[in-house]
């Protein structure tokens, strides 16, 4: 997989449902997925890693217990590991999500969102 060039809007594309990360390719002991995201996700944190958050269209807001970042085109945030949060998109959005290998989409809340990572085609 790692020598295979990829296409981040064709792999988006392949994507039909919201909130299913699938991965896009690995680096070291990272994921990088894609994603479509659309509604409002769950409260939730990941005790013992780093989120990056990379918008490739759409405008995303990550709720945070004390304010609120709003992503648009090309805009990369990171919320910082034990950070409570929830991202939400009025419209639907495409992005980029980098993690540790094994990170579960719903972090320590769990539920009927939490999805598997998927692979792509």
């Amino acid at each position: 997989m790692t020598d295979d060039v990829r296409n981040v809007h064709e792999a988006l594309s392949a994507i039909a449902e919201h909130w299913q990360p699938h991965r896009l390719t690995s680096i070291n002991d990272y994921d990088v997925k894609v994603v479509k995201l659309q509604g409002e996700f769950v409260w939730h944190t990941h005790p013992d890693t780093d989120e990056l958050f990379m918008v490739v269209s759409g405008t995303l807001t990550i709720q945070l217990r004390d304010r609120d970042v709003v992503l648009g085109p090309n805009d990369v945030f990171v919320v910082p590991k034990g950070v409570e949060h929830c991202p939400k998109a009025d419209e639907e959005v495409h992005a980029i999500l980098v993690e540790p290998k094994g990170t579960v989409n719903t972090g320590d809340a769990g539920g009927d969102r939490t999805s598997p990572l998927r692979e792509l085609g």
